[in-house]
């Protein structure tokens, strides 16, 4: 016969085996739902910047609580999902053509119906001005078994970038295109690097054949307190250049050397004409210490 005390002890330990794989259960089951509602906040997050690409803005409202709130980083409150969608609508207007991403960073659910988030929004392509990072902290609520914002406030943080000693050259940004003297010229510009660099692209064709490309990188020389640029071409060649203004016009003085160690200079002359054109003109040129004829003069327009 078994003693009294063993039966009671295992009497006991069935018993109480019930009630741990019941609280094992529920707790499986628990984290189970923090998943799914986790989940069901980042695809809102998706569906965001679907809609964000597509410039719908009354999809992007629809993400919100009726009663949800926008703070943008200017402090400006847009209260309720008409005023929100009118302020994207406005956005998408005089920004078309871009793209968001969003970084998540942090979040987290505060109880079953509410959650904090905060991460990083980026917007592709930069848009003009100092690069900086705009941070995000939005507050989720499940209304109905959907989670949806109810409020979300936006930071600007700039970077660290040497932008403000280039955006004198904002205006290069972009693409041109110029045709003259039987050759077609083909320049495209843009920021690299968080802003810090200038990378300009160009190709000249005549008959239908590429004669020259290249690429060019202006950045800020902070010895001379100035714009500096390197060039290198198709053909091996490459020159460095200090930049300077000059009234109207941007003055290059550059110097360098062809691919097989002939050294040239030449001073080349930038002249923005309005928004939509700029005049582009190489003198003073050299190679291996013979003048060179300086070249005509071309008028490169902006693509849309």
């Amino acid at each position: 016969m078994l003693p009294a005390w063993f039966v009671a002890l295992a009497l006991a330990s069935l018993v109480a085996r019930p009630a741990v794989a019941q609280k094992k259960e529920a707790a499986a089951k628990d984290s189970s739902a923090k998943a799914a509602d986790l989940q069901a906040i980042r695809e809102s997050g998706q569906a965001f910047t679907k809609a964000f690409a597509k410039a719908d803005a009354k999809a992007i409202a629809a993400l919100w609580t009726a009663d949800g709130e926008y703070v943008d980083h200017t402090g400006t409150v847009f209260a309720g999902r008409d005023a929100i969608e009118k302020e994207y609508e406005s956005f998408f207007k005089g920004h078309p053509g871009y793209q968001m991403n969003l970084v998540i960073d942090s979040l987290k659910l505060l109880s079953d119906s509410a959650a904090l988030e905060d991460g990083r929004a980026l917007l592709d392509p930069a848009p003009p001005g100092a690069p900086a990072i705009s941070k995000y902290t939005a507050v989720h609520v499940k209304v109905d078994g959907k989670w949806l914002m109810s409020n979300v406030r936006d930071t600007h943080v700039e970077t660290p970038s040497t932008y403000r000693q280039l955006q004198e050259l904002e205006w290069m940004i972009g693409s041109w295109a110029a045709e003259e003297h039987g050759s077609a010229t083909e320049v495209t510009c843009r920021w690299i690097a968080n802003k810090s660099f200038i990378e300009r692209t160009f190709r000249v064709t005549t008959a239908g054949q590429v004669k020259a490309s290249g690429v060019q990188i202006i950045g800020w020389n902070p010895q001379t307190r100035a714009p500096q640029s390197w060039l290198f071409s198709s053909d091996g060649g490459h020159a460095v250049g200090q930049w300077s203004s000059q009234e109207n016009s941007f003055v290059i003085e550059t110097r360098g050397m062809t691919a097989d160690g002939i050294p040239t200079s030449a001073v080349t002359l930038l002249t923005p004409l309005d928004d939509k054109a700029f005049s582009w003109k190489s003198i003073a040129r050299s190679a291996a210490g013979n003048p060179l004829p300086d070249t005509d003069e071309i008028i490169l327009k902006r693509k849309p």
